[in-house]
């Protein structure tokens, strides 16, 4: 197939599968009558982040586990500096206190521990059972979260038969991943005559086109006045990526990178968090999405400046 219909097509299907997936979301959360940030942080978080699992998997037992850091790591900084900096150019955004105080800490928490545990050029399989267990303790509180917002509450917004949003939910989700499939394989076809590492390529084109899910997402959210289902699947999906999927690929195969190498992915992922970090009242203005989409490029700059070099 030719790259640019390729291209095309990822995007048209990227269109359709985020709206029948964000109207399945904030279905599935009126059936569970929990808020729709909960579901987006961890049901469609999971599922959006599946394009990731599936290549850190095919990655590792491969023998070939950097494509998969780098697709996690540079998808955590397209999540944030380019999907929410999207988001944000088209409106502000209003952020629960809630996820901001269990997803963000946690979100920031994961570039750091990389840095620290790549300090001697190697995550091991006992560092990625650390990661695990890290991740596990966050979806038992997301997990408190809902069954006590369920206690409390009786409706949430969004309606529809269950086999209804069941059926949006999971044809959204098939026309995402087929949306990134589509991407990385057109862009991928592009990008391989620059002679870009493996890294690199992993960092920029397969995390741009792993994350298609996220950002239809959010875009369609955002449109749709469901900031919270965007926002909680971005941080939840950053959370998913840089956690659960790499600690995954460390216990397949243990991943040998030289800190400098990925330092410059982990101290964009660092400024992308703290750039979105809430004031008191909640509210995140357009001139931080300008912000976030200046980092992003920088980012984008840094990377592929350091791969030709």
């Amino acid at each position: 197939m030719n790259e640019y219909l390729a291209l095309l097509l990822g995007v048209i299907c990227a269109g359709i599968g985020g709206e029948l997936f964000v109207r399945g979301t904030v279905g599935l959360a009126s059936l569970a009558r929990i808020s729709p940030g909960i579901i987006g942080a961890t049901v469609a978080a999971f599922a959006t982040s599946s394009p990731e699992l599936s290549v850190s998997i095919s990655s590792a037992l491969a023998g070939e586990p950097q494509i998969a850091l780098g697709d996690a790591l540079g998808s955590n900084v397209v999540n944030i500096a380019l999907i929410l900096g999207l988001a944000l150019v088209i409106s502000g955004i209003h952020s629960p206190r809630d996820s901001v105080k269990r997803d963000l800490p946690v979100a920031l928490l994961i570039p750091i521990m990389t840095g620290l545990l790549f300090l001697d050029g190697e995550l091991s399989r006992s560092n990625g059972i650390l990661m695990l267990c890290l991740f596990i303790a966050w979806l038992a509180a997301a997990v408190i979260e809902a069954k006590r917002q369920r206690s409390f509450t009786e409706d949430v917004l969004g309606e529809g038969k269950t086999w209804l949003v069941v059926i949006s939910f999971v044809a959204g989700l098939v026309f995402l991943i087929a949306a990134g499939k589509l991407i990385v394989t057109g862009a991928q076809e592009i990008a391989i005559s620059f002679g870009i590492d493996e890294f690199i390529i992993g960092a920029t084109i397969v995390a741009i086109g792993t994350s298609v899910p996220e950002l239809a997402t959010t875009l369609i959210s955002k449109l749709r006045g469901h900031d919270e289902v965007g926002l909680g699947t971005v941080l939840g999906s950053n959370i998913y990526n840089g956690i659960f999927i790499v600690s995954v690929a460390a216990i397949i195969h243990p991943i040998t990178v030289p800190l400098r190498e990925v330092v410059v992915t982990l101290v964009f992922g660092v400024m992308a968090l703290t750039f979105v970090y809430p004031p008191r009242n909640g509210f995140m203005g357009r001139w931080r999405g300008i912000l976030l989409l200046a980092l992003y490029a920088a980012y984008a700059t840094t990377v592929l400046l350091g791969g030709a070099a």
